[in-house]
This record gives structure tokens, C-alpha cells and sequence, in this order.
């Protein structure tokens, strides 16, 4: 889940890599560091804390220009937050320093085995890996003390290593953690995202599990752990800098909600070609063929599987499971004797899919990864991949990826289907009625009004309730409210005896023919004392409802509706002034299990 860049050329490696750790800042921030070389003492520097990218800027104004370094933002996985836990990491006589992300599962029965004479300054895992190179550099050549430690180490990483007795090398390598190498004239960057090359590499490459990386200012060598060297295949990049920044938003994730229209416009672009599906053949034929498709995902991401559990049944027939990947990951489940496993996920780089996908593929199954990021690890190792064309997000709160994952799922759903209506048209009256909400929501005095105790409750039923899953999980993550969302009719099997005078809460309501039901459910608890709130479709409408939207296609429903749900949570977060991209505890890539 940390953010990694390293840079070395001839340009000033501090502004590149900070500038890369600021746009990485979403993947972790804990604490932030950097190593330069230092070329009057010849030695590498390292500035260090707890604490944001911003506070990693002020304290290395006054570093001397160097043409290499590595940085890195935690999200703590061992030790606890703090200056010695941050990274880099030294060796023991400070010959070797390492940024990391990922876990070492073996970390403790390496250090009683090679290190138990040496002296340790955190609690990190990734501490063991520099002293272990050291230890191994006493008698090999450094190339091979790395390599040798890595083939040791159990669990995922993506390092960088810089060796204080030649500066003029940067060595990566990568284990089930992201890790891109960018040229340019100017020099070559390794980083954990795309999105920190942007503006200072024109390719890149993504490099394979079990990589090695030797970086010189003019070149880069890739091999495997065994030193045999491997292809190098660099693409351009395609993202420039207004996909990193916020525009005029005061927030990435209001510039995200915004950008929600265009994202389904741009799938329709990117899936269609006039009235013909550009989707590969074999995918759908695949599915057609398949008896039972199962889901896997997490978090935001399951709650668009479930949204598209229901499409594709309603609209194949064919039965689909939904499964939270941390738990098929280790269960063993049932499977039919002709699957299909679609993997849905924001940044293709979720450890708990990863996990599933290895299982997968030993048993000869057949994936399909739905994810934003066609670069990543689950898009290279499924056997089919479908891209969201969400572009950078990078709020920690996932908006327009869930809107993109649901209309990949409406298209894939609608390509198997007697196609009894016209899919491309509906989806763009989706986008246009999300665009009249944005433009005339309301959303900030209902929050002020409406929002002001500890807990919340969003109620519906069908698709509204699968709406209500993602809606109570975003205001959690980032105002810290406890919310959860409920099957409208499970109220009164218990977690009615939740509601106090005051309580809120919200009811989805998007079908008529269920109308009657949840506002019957709302009456219950209404008359308990809950303080209850609407958000309903113009044909599900009443006198007294708050939020109303424009009527789209039943099927599409969950598209639209989530809108008023993201924005309740930003601004629930915005009045108790917390910090909206980067809520406590959270990061965006899910790397660690």
C-alpha cells in the first residue's frame, strides 16, 4: 500500500521524487522519506518522518542537488507509526539503504536465522531485507547478495536499493507489488504508479513478478533472480498532468464525482464501435458458455459485483455468485465444473484477488479481470481483462471506478442478453441525468441538518440495496460516521433495536413496484423516534421527498443513485472538517492481505 519512486539521471532527484511521492500520497500516509547522495561527504542522506509528503517537503529544502534517490509514503503493516519505523532503511553500516512495500511473512525466522548478531533500529520487516543484503555483500558480489536475499523472502514486495559504495546504480525488484520502470532522456524512474512518471518519463515498462532491476543513468537492465537478462518492452505514456491534479476542485474526490458522466461516455466510446460490441468474442462466448460465473472483489468493488450479480442474471439467466475475495481466498468453496471468475477491482494490484487468482489459475480455471489499471499484476494474469476507462483516481474513496465497474458489467450483462432494449442509449441518459443532479444538488444543507449524530443507517431493497451497501460504506470511510446498510425489510429482524429518537435514516427507493414497501419500512422506524430521509426516482416520487432523480432505466438505477450517497459522505466529511482524500487508517491499493 506505500507509494515508492526513485530516480536517477541528470535532473535533481529530490523534485522528481517528491513530486512523484505527493501524487502517490493516496497509497499511503503515514510517514514519508528520501535518500540523496550527498556528493560532497559521498555518503546518502536520508530525511525521514511521520507525517505527510508536505512535511518530507520542508525539511529537505536546504539538501544539495543529487541525480539519485529514492522515496517512499507508509501505510504501516509493521511497527508502529513513527520516525524510526519510516523508511529508507540502512543496512547496519549504513552501506545499503531500501524503501519497501509489501510484507515479509518470513521476516522473523530470517532475522533468528542470518541476523541474530545484528542490531536493529525499527520493527519493520523491511529492515531484515537491507541487513540480509549486507550480510550476503560481506562475500558476493552486491548483484548477487541481492538476488540471494530476495529468493529467500516469502510474502510480496517492490524495493529499491541503493548501495553507499556506487551511486550510480539503482536496483528494483518486484514480488506480487507494483513496480514500473519510466525512461526518458533525462534519466530512468522506478515507481509503484504510473502516475508518478507522468511528466518526467515518455515510456514505461511494468515489470513481471521475480524481476531485477540494474538502473544506471542512461540504461536499465531487467532479469530474472537468477540473473538470466529479460525482454524490455517500454509503452508510451499516456496520462499527462491534468489527470493528476485537482482542476478547480477543492477535493479529488468532488473532481471524481464530477467526472462520473464522462467515464460511462467514454466506456460507451471505448466499447462500442457505432452499434457493435468491441468486446473479444471469446470473453462472451466464455461466459455464455459458462454454468455458474462467480464475483470476486472487495470493499467499493463488491458492491459493483452485486449490483452486477443482478444484471447478468436478470438479463441470462445465468446464476452468478458474489464473494468477498479475503474469504474465497481460503474457503475452498463449492465450484460448478464449468466457471468463469470475473475479478473486479480499482487498481488490478488487491492482494486478497491475488490470492484467489493464483488459486484460479492452478486449477485451470478461467478469469476475466475487470479493473482501471491495464498495467497491473490481475490484468496481465487472468485470462481475459476488461479496462474501466475510469482514468487516475485517486481519492482514497472510490467513486467513478464503482460507476465504471457497474457499466462494464451492464455492457457484458447486455451482450448476452436478447438485447430487448437499446443499452447505449439508456447508459448516456444515465450520464446526462448524473450531470443534472450535479449541477443542481443540494446535498450540503440536508448534511447539516440531517447528519448530526454518531451513527446512520440507508435502507432499500433489490438494486437500491446494493446502493445502500457502497452508499453507508463512503460515509464511514471518510466522516467517520458508523453506518450500515440494510435490506429494507431486515429492520425488524433486530437491527431496529438500534434506532433512538433522532437516528438517520436514508431510504434508496428507485422501483415503483417496491415503493410501498421501504416507505412502509421507513414508517417503522419513523415511529421509533429515527429522523428519515429520501432519495428516490422521479417515478417513485412524493410529496416531501428530498432528493429526487430523473427516471433512467430500471437496470441502470444504481448508477445514478449512488451520486447523492458520494456526496452526502463528502460533505458530512467536509463540515467535521476531515481530511476527504485521505481519510485515517486507509489507503487505495490494497497490497498486503
Amino acid at each position: 500500500m506505500c507509494g515508492i519512486v526513485g530516480f536517477i539521471g541528470n535532473q535533481n532527484a529530490k523534485e522528481i521524487i517528491l513530486n512523484g511521492l505527493t501524487r502517490l500520497e493516496y497509497r499511503g500516509y503515514d510517514s514519508a522519506g528520501l535518500s540523496l547522495f550527498n556528493n560532497r561527504y559521498q555518503i546518502f542522506d536520508v530525511y525521514k518522518d511521520e507525517g505527510r509528503v508536505q512535511k518530507l517537503i520542508d525539511s529537505t529544502l536546504n539538501a544539495p542537488f543529487s541525480n539519485i534517490g529514492i522515496g517512499h509514503t507508509r501505510w504501516a503493516t509493521h511497527g508502529k507509526v513513527n520516525q524510526e519505523n519510516s523508511h529508507p532503511h540502512y543496512s547496519q553500516t549504513r552501506r545499503f539503504i531500501i524503501v519497501h512495500n509489501g510484507v515479509i511473512e518470513n521476516y522473523q525466522q530470517l532475522k533468528d536465522q542470518y541476523l541474530s548478531k545484528s542490531n536493529f533500529t525499527s520493527d519493520t520487516d523491511t529492515e531484515v531485507i537491507a541487513q540480509l543484503i549486507e550480510t550476503f555483500a560481506q562475500t558476493l558480489h552486491v548483484e548477487n547478495a541481492i538476488t540471494t536475499t530476495l529468493k529467500l523472502l516469502h510474502g510480496s514486495y517492490a524495493l529499491l536499493v541503493l548501495d553507499s559504495n556506487d551511486p550510480e546504480k539503482i536496483y528494483a525488484a518486484k514480488y506480487k507489488s507494483p513496480l514500473i520502470v519510466g525512461h526518458s532522456e533525462s534519466g530512468i524512474t522506478i515507481a509503484s504508479d504510473l502516475m508518478a512518471l507522468v511528466g518526467y518519463s515518455d515510456t514505461y515498462h511494468a515489470l513481471e513478478d521475480k524481476s531485477f532491476v540494474v538502473a544506471r543513468r542512461e540504461d536499465v537492465k531487467i532479469f530474472n533472480l537468477d540473473h538470466v537478462p529479460l525482454d524490455i518492452k517500454f509503452k508510451p505514456i499516456e496520462l499527462d498532468d491534468s489527470d493528476t491534479t485537482k482542476g478547480d476542485y477543492p477535493h479529488y474526490m468532488m473532481k471524481e464525482i464530477h467526472e462520473q458522466p464522462s467515464v460511462i461516455r467514454r466506456i460507451i466510446t471505448n466499447y462500442y464501435d457505432k452499434e457493435q460490441s468491441l468486446i473479444k468474442p471469446e470473453i462472451l462466448s466464455v461466459m455464455r458458455d459458462s454454468d455458474r460465473i462467480y464475483i470476486l472483489a472487495a470493499g467499493t468493488s463488491m458492491h459493483a459485483g452485486l449490483v452486477g450479480k443482478q444484471l447478468i442474471e436478470r438479463l441470462t439467466s445465468i446464476p452468478v455468485e458474489v464473494h468477498i475475495a479475503s474469504e474465497f481466498a481460503y474457503q475452498n468453496p463449492l465450484i460448478s465444473k464449468n466457471p468463469l471468475f470475473i475479478l473486479v477491482t480499482q487498481s488490478g494490484e488487491t492482494a486478497d484477488l491475488r490470492a484467489c487468482l493464483v488459486s484460479i489459475n492452478e486449477r485451470n480455471y478461467r478469469s476475466l479481470t475487470i479493473t482501471n489499471v491495464p498495467t497491473s499484476t490481475l490484468a496481465r494474469e487472468a485470462t481475459y481483462f476488461l479496462e474501466l476507462y475510469a482514468g487516475p483516481e485517486i481519492a482514497v474513496a472510490s467513486t467513478k471506478a464503482y460507476v465504471a465497474q457497474v457499466s462494464v458489467l451492464a455492457i457484458l450483462a447486455y451482450e448476452l442478453s436478447t438485447k430487448s432494449f437499446d443499452l447505449k442509449k439508456e447508459m448516456s441518459i444515465a450520464a446526462t441525468s448524473m450531470e443534472h443532479f450535479l449541477e443542481s444538488e443540494k446535498i450540503l444543507d440536508i448534511v447539516r441538518l440531517f447528519l448530526t449524530r454518531r451513527n446512520c443507517f440507508f435502507i432499500g431493497r433489490g438494486l437500491d440495496y446494493c446502493v445502500g451497501l457502497e452508499a453507508a460504506l463512503k460515509l464511514k470511510e471518510i466522516s467517520y460516521i458508523q453506518t450500515e446498510g440494510f435490506a429494507a425489510g431486515e429492520l425488524k429482524h433486530g437491527t431496529i433495536a438500534l434506532i433512538e429518537d433522532g437516528t438517520p435514516v436514508i431510504a434508496l427507493i428507485s422501483d415503483p413496484k417496491i415503493n410501498g414497501n421501504t416507505r412502509s419500512n421507513l414508517k417503522e422506524v419513523q415511529s421509533r423516534g429515527a429522523y428519515t430521509f429520501h432519495i428516490v426516482t422521479e417515478s417513485c416520487k412524493r410529496d416531501g421527498d428530498e432528493v429526487i432523480l430523473e427516471d433512467v432505466h430500471p437496470l441502470l438505477t444504481p448508477l445514478v443513485m449512488v451520486v447523492p450517497t458520494q456526496l452526502i459522505a463528502y460533505y458530512a466529511a467536509l463540515e467535521r472538517s476531515y481530511d476527504i482524500d485521505k481519510p485515517r487508517n486507509l489507503a487505495k491499493s490494497v497490497t498486503v492481505e
